[in-house]
């Protein structure tokens, strides 16, 4: 066979094991549990404002503390917002602090850990040294830190979240860079000239996929936590209805208005037990396939 052909097989066999991993995954109870959850939440986020068309700092939704009703399908809170309208605009500014987290250290953590892992020597010890500073370091105790410094605000907790996270996507990505580099569809791409570009983003990349997706779910429920925590604690953008927001301003209500910390905290588990669970069955898909 031709060096050509050795290139062409080799990325046909490893292109259909990662379709496998798919497969598998989203035909197991814990994949099409978690891919159905976190579709519902995603799509809730795109579409907040058509699902929920009021504005959610709107405080003449109905009477203060009234429990749900047909007007008010899930109550409202101490103000007479509608709790239905604050969780569908919370579940889209959760997604999008998680969407942005994930893009940012995902660009991070995959460059990083290819060029770590494909070139080896002093690079890769400067990089994974440098990633053991920031995973002793705990994220939401330097989020504290920056919030009691600069003041609450999304931007600053995307980019802190982003910019410190990287480092076990990193580690991840250059295992598996370690391994396949060795690999003779790679060997023989080096053979006919092919650009380290070339390599990683034709060869490289799409085999990294299922344990990268593995990473960045479990990652993006973690984000959510975070933001949901800092929220709880009052330390949120005030001008963002978000689902930790809404958690926090029930806490003086419990005993009179349940639904006020009960529907905010069921979708708080929704988006985490969707993300949880597609993490893990790909985990599980991933495995069976070695």
């Amino acid at each position: 066979m031709t060096e050509k052909g050795t290139i062409v097989a080799e990325r046909s066999a490893t292109d259909g094991r990662t379709a496998g991993v798919w497969s598998r995954c989203l035909l197991s109870p814990a994949g099409i549990v978690g891919m159905t959850l976190t579709l519902i939440v995603s799509l809730t986020a795109l579409f907040a404002d058509r699902l929920a068309t009021r504005d959610p700092f709107d405080t003449y939704a109905g009477p203060a503390l009234s429990p749900p009703t047909w007007r008010n399908l899930l109550g409202t809170d101490n103000l007479g917002r509608d709790i239905y309208t604050d969780i569908v605009h919370g579940a889209r500014t959760s997604m999008t602090v998680v969407l942005l987290v994930v893009c940012l250290s995902a660009a991070i953590g995959i460059g990083l850990g290819l060029l770590a892992g494909y070139r080896g020597g002093l690079l890769d010890d400067l990089i994974m040294r440098v990633g053991e500073l920031f995973q002793v370091v705990p994220r939401f105790f330097l989020a504290l830190l920056m919030i009691s410094y600069f003041g609450p605000g999304l931007d600053r907790l995307i980019l802190l979240l982003g910019l410190t996270s990287w480092p076990f996507l990193t580690r991840v990505v250059r295992a598996e860079t370690l391994r396949l580099k060795q690999r003779e569809f790679v060997e023989a791409s080096r053979g006919v000239g092919a650009s380290t570009l070339r390599i990683a983003l034709r060869h490289l990349f799409p085999n990294l996929l299922p344990p990268v997706l593995v990473v960045i779910a479990l990652f993006a429920s973690r984000v959510i936590m975070i933001e949901a925590g800092l929220a709880f604690l009052g330390l949120s953008d005030p001008n963002r209805i978000s689902l930790g927001y809404l958690a926090n301003n029930a806490q003086p209500y419990l005993a009179t208005a349940w639904w006020m910390a009960l529907f905010p905290g069921i979708a708080i588990v929704i988006a985490v037990l969707g993300l949880n669970l597609l993490g893990d069955a790909l985990n599980d898909s991933l495995e069976r396939r070695r």
